[in-house]
């Protein structure tokens, strides 16, 4: 899927190109439209048998989900908009402020929701309790309640949406 997304926007980008460069008469410079076109549809309904295929064979563990969404410290960038929001830190020094953070969490072998409030404000006396919750990936998750969010309220919106769109059939 990752090497046919690439391709399928090659074709878009050399049909970009084709029509950016066209004059104002005709030519025959869409003749080369069809080749490009041909292939992104071809390669797309090769993806599209591929990820149905996959999907209906998806079998979702949900515990290993939320142990594996936390690696690589993906909530540091909730302590910089804690910072940013609740003591007025510019953006700039709160994303050094997790960074150091994330180094500590690294040279300790541990995750950032096991660094203790002490070890956080040792990095920035600013940090306060409040700052330990937003280092929970499901507090993360939640957080994100803009259209197309990952909180679950979010979610739910864009699978009824979908839903809509895709199983009530064609429109007439």
């Amino acid at each position: 899927m990752r090497g046919k997304s690439g391709r399928i926007l090659g074709d878009l980008h050399g049909l970009l190109v084709v029509i950016k460069g066209l004059p104002l008469a005709y030519s025959k410079d869409l003749q080369e439209d069809k080749e490009g076109l041909f292939d992104a549809a071809d390669s797309l309904e090769l993806c599209l048998a591929a990820m149905t295929g996959m999907l209906a064979g998806l079998q979702v563990d949900r515990g290993r989900m939320r142990a594996a969404a936390g690696i690589g410290h993906t909530t540091a960038t909730d302590l910089a908009d804690w910072l940013v929001r609740e003591k007025g830190v510019p953006f700039r020094d709160a994303h050094g402020v997790s960074a150091r953070v994330v180094r500590l969490a690294e040279e300790k072998g541990c995750a950032l929701t096991e660094l203790s409030l002490a070890d956080l404000r040792e990095i920035d006396p600013r940090i306060e309790a409040g700052a330990m919750e937003v280092l929970e990936v499901g507090r993360s998750v939640a957080s994100r309640t803009s259209l197309g969010g990952t909180a679950p309220a979010r979610v739910l919106e864009a699978v009824a949406a979908a839903e809509r769109r895709f199983l009530a059939g064609p429109a007439d």
